[in-house]
């Protein structure tokens, strides 16, 4: 997997990224024509890659077909995917492997006893959204297909780590810390074999002890937490990672983690016991070039202009991001918002009601509190983003799922985006309450922030919330970049988005129960043209910056007052 270092130093890895086959199939025949064996022809186009993004292509929401061909020496094959938009199945020669259903989160099949020579992989990928899909149709970005991120094989030999979770607990004074693993473990060979299985974390070895598997099976293991005297904390200006090392006899895992404790209190959210105010924005992981396969390089570039815009948190809206962007902003000590693609209105009660619905999403929140756990940066799990709250199916999957990811989320903060928040009446399962509101942009004056401020002020006392502290999960104005006026009641202009933003960031740094903004949004992004929304473009023109990044007047408003805020608290 494409990481900011080698997850793999023993096991032999290979990536099937790069050029491949690709056919669509707008009248979903494929499987009756016999694609599945490799037997159709198509154009050549690079995986990781959206369709969307080619000529011809920009509206084609439905199936498509890819096939490589490629080499291997044989053995125990696992097949990884970081993302396939949205619902996968893969054929090797012909034969099933198997499907899985999200676009934002990998998946892999491990095939035993694969033969020396050449072989065809082959790759259904179906974007259509139905009435069970999770994001429905109604959503406001644009909802690519493709294989979005990279392919990989992996050469399985004897015994070997499929996952880490490292779990930890500091001490009081957070000079040390319990560690432990939870592994899970799988013989490549077709017979039982033993081997000795080691964790260090850092310089510290935590595990050790020899396990036995039978041929071509897994196992789970859970290590005892073993006490290391004395750790450096992951700080947002001192991120100090270690590097933890699972290894067997014929195979390693490699992976980071930075200690750290996240807490909501006394209406404040700390960092290592130190009280932060939140500063960030909503970023998609998406460009008009690339759609979703968004490119290393230009991650480096959007932190920068985050970093440099006097920020510390991103919220991921509204879906997990590439680990290698996660990687980054462990590694540069920035705060993350990580959440599935749940959103808003279109999901209306009967489709929340549906089992088949809530447990996609169960499984959604399951894959991604495994893939991303070690992560220091992510902070924050979020359940779902604005859903209507009075609907009594909707507490029932707030309730369940933040009742999962407290118990295998690790030290996180839960919550949801609130857009009914004097409504709403989940809020109890959150440990931060998260408000998404557009006063002055869908509705009223600047004034009404400041009456809205008090009325929820009384609204989460007469609840019994008001020990918890309160985020700002969204809030904006678009603007037309190079659009100007002058006058500052003008929509659409650069000065009204800039005014705006700049009202609410002193209004909420100001108040004393607010700790914290996620502006909407860092840059433009696509939407759907079939979207009933107000779109310009068939864009979402909140960005402070424009969909090629570059920045709008409310960018330098709002690094402007960033640093004033940074300066108060120094």
């Amino acid at each position: 997997m494409k990481r900011l270092f080698n997850e793999h130093i023993i096991r032999k890895t290979f990536e099937l990224s790069g050029t491949w086959c690709f056919t669509t199939d707008p009248q979903d025949v494929g499987k009756e024509k016999g694609y599945q064996n490799g037997s159709f022809e198509g154009q050549t186009v690079t995986v990781p890659s959206c369709w969307n993004t080619e000529l011809g292509l920009l509206n084609y929401d439905g199936v498509c077909w890819y096939k490589r061909d490629f080499y291997t020496e044989g053995g125990t094959l696992r097949f990884l995917f970081e993302s396939v938009m949205t619902y996968g199945e893969v054929w090797l020669d012909g034969n099933y492997l198997g499907s899985h259903y999200g676009a934002f989160s990998q998946f892999d099949f491990i095939v035993p006893n694969v033969e020396c020579g050449e072989h065809t992989l082959v790759v259904r990928v179906d974007s259509r959204a139905t009435k069970e899909s999770i994001p429905q149709k109604k959503v406001d970005w644009f909802n690519y297909g493709g294989i979005a991120r990279d392919v990989y094989v992996e050469v399985f030999k004897g015994i070997c780590v499929l996952y880490n979770l490292v779990k930890y607990n500091l001490t009081e004074d957070l000079s040390g810390a319990y560690v432990g693993c939870d592994l899970e473990l799988y013989n490549g060979n077709s017979t039982k074999c033993s081997t000795l299985l080691c964790v260090c974390v850092g310089e510290h070895k935590v595990f050790e002890k020899e396990v036995t598997i039978d041929g071509n099976s897994t196992l789970c293991v859970s290590t005892d937490k073993v006490f290391i005297e004395k750790v450096s904390l992951w700080e947002l200006d001192s991120p100090v990672l270690y590097t933890v090392v699972a290894k067997t006899d014929t195979d390693d895992l490699i992976d980071k983690i930075g200690f750290r404790l996240i807490e909501a209190k006394d209406t404040k959210i700390w960092l290592n016991k130190k009280s932060i105010e939140l500063r960030g924005v909503n970023r998609h992981d998406e460009h008009p070039d690339w759609g979703f396969a968004f490119p290393p390089k230009l991650m480096k570039k959007d932190i920068d202009l985050i970093v440099n815009l006097g920020c510390n948190t991103i919220r991921g809206a509204h879906y997990p991001n590439s680990k290698i962007f996660v990687d980054m902003l462990d590694e540069r000590g920035i705060l993350f918002w990580s959440e599935i693609p749940i959103w808003g209105g279109g999901f209306p009660d009967d489709v929340l009601e549906n089992p088949v619905v809530v447990e996609r999403g169960l499984e959604m929140h399951r894959e991604m509190a495994k893939y991303y756990y070690n992560h220091p940066s992510i902070i924050i799990w979020g359940i779902h983003n604005e859903i209507y709250t009075l609907y009594p199916c909707t507490r029932g999957i707030s309730k369940l799922y933040s009742e999962y990811l407290r118990a295998n989320g690790g030290n996180r903060l839960i919550t949801h985006a609130a857009a009914f928040p004097l409504e709403d009446d989940s809020l109890e399962f959150d440990d931060i309450i998260c408000i998404n509101m557009y006063k002055g942009w869908y509705g009223g004056g600047l004034d009404q922030w400041d009456k809205f401020v008090c009325e929820f002020d009384q609204h989460r006392k007469k609840l019994g919330q008001d020990k918890k502290p309160v985020v700002i999960s969204e809030f904006g104005a678009g603007a037309l970049a190079g659009f100007h006026s002058h006058f500052d009641t003008v929509r659409w202009s650069e000065e009204y988005q800039a005014d705006l933003l700049k009202y609410c960031l002193e209004l909420f740094h100001k108040t004393d129960y607010i700790q914290g903004y996620y502006i909407w949004q860092f840059c433009n992004i696509r939407t759907w043209p079939e979207m009933d929304l107000n779109r310009v473009r068939c864009f979402n023109n909140k960005g402070i910056l424009d969909e090629y990044r570059n920045p709008k007047a409310s960018y330098f408003t709002v690094k402007e007052l960033n640093e004033r805020f940074i300066q108060e608290e120094n």
